[in-house]
């Protein structure tokens, strides 16, 4: 484990290296369509043990995905990754993340998302870190002001999501604005 944050009355989050034994708590958790619902197309649901295996190889070999699972008190809860990007955005990245839902509304996944934005401005020194929201994910929208991301702006009809047309939030926080604690 390479991060670690001790939070709400001494409950422990750690970031961590996707693991093979994940595979079955990843496709239990994913296969949500609460979850499904505010993420990209391209993972797919339902969502199975293979699919998990095929994700965790994937992220094995990806180098320009930076992808942790999230520990709540020693248990497999969500992932997170930052996709650093290349050429004239070298400096930037995107983040992303899911949360399994028996873990909603504890704060789990603000911490997880403050120890990944501090491990990416430390690691790959970037400048800048952003997300992309769609505009009924509200939670999401939270996480990202709590660790002190600002909107960008709002990319109105710009994703279509389970045949509907949504608008897409942006959000950014740069290394100067955040606070390393």
């Amino acid at each position: 484990m390479w991060s670690s944050m001790s939070f709400k009355m001494g409950k422990k989050i750690d970031l961590r290296e996707l693991d093979w034994a994940d595979r079955h708590r990843l496709a239990e958790l994913m296969n949500n369509k609460k979850i499904w619902n505010n993420i990209r197309d391209y993972i797919p649901y339902p969502y199975s043990v293979s699919d998990a295996e095929y994700f965790i190889n994937l992220v094995e070999k990806d180098i320009a995905n930076k992808v942790f699972a999230i520990e709540f008190e020693n248990e497999f809860c969500g992932v997170v990754s930052l996709t650093l990007k290349k050429d004239i955005y070298r400096k930037s990245a995107e983040i992303g993340y899911w949360m399994g839902e028996p873990f909603w509304g504890k704060g789990i996944m603000s911490e997880a998302v403050r120890l990944m934005i501090k491990h990416g401005f430390e690691e790959f020194d970037l400048i800048r870190i952003f997300a992309r929201v769609f505009e009924n994910n509200t939670a999401s929208m939270r996480v990202l002001e709590k660790n002190g991301f600002k909107k960008e702006g709002v990319f109105k009809k710009a994703l279509v999501k389970n045949g509907k047309i949504l608008d897409e939030h942006r959000f950014y926080i740069l290394k100067e604005d955040f606070k390393f604690d």
